[in-house]
């Protein structure tokens, strides 16, 4: 079975602050083969790279600038290599502007979180791709 994974979930320093959130899948889930993407890097950001979140529908950093449209493209191109390894199941990093499922920050920069899903959990789900994040281990394991 292929899974799509968050890279930094999988090992990669590609988070925001040049970090990961390696929770060791390998030696967790040796049966399945997981697929990584970084959307925002997939969308040409740096590392590290400024905070972002999601404010009046607009992806913006905590300078004020717009990256929408990089947030956008990113979570296309990462869509499609989902589309392309066949996967229909997926492990985000939780509260990420891209790949929170279910919460993400609210816009403010202050710590809060609403529930809604980051644009990349949102557009998986809109492709029927079962979306889980490192909080939801449990239900993961029982799905595949």
């Amino acid at each position: 079975m292929k899974v799509l994974v968050s890279a930094c979930l999988n090992g990669v320093c590609c988070r925001y602050d040049g970090s990961s959130a390696d929770i060791n899948l390998g030696d967790k889930y040796p049966q399945i083969e997981f697929v990584p993407v970084c959307p925002e890097v997939m969308a040409g950001l740096t590392i590290p790279r400024n905070s972002v979140e999601i404010t009046n529908g607009r992806i913006v950093d905590n300078t004020g600038t717009d990256l929408t449209k990089a947030f956008t493209e990113g979570a296309n191109k990462a869509l499609a290599v989902a589309l392309k390894h066949q996967c229909h199941v997926a492990l985000l990093k939780s509260k990420s502007p891209s790949c929170g499922q279910g919460l993400r920050y609210d816009g403010t920069f202050s710590g809060n979180l609403v529930a809604r899903d980051g644009i990349f959990a949102a557009l998986l789900k809109e492709h029927n791709i079962k979306v889980f994040t490192e909080n939801e281990l449990a239900e993961f394991e029982a799905y595949v």
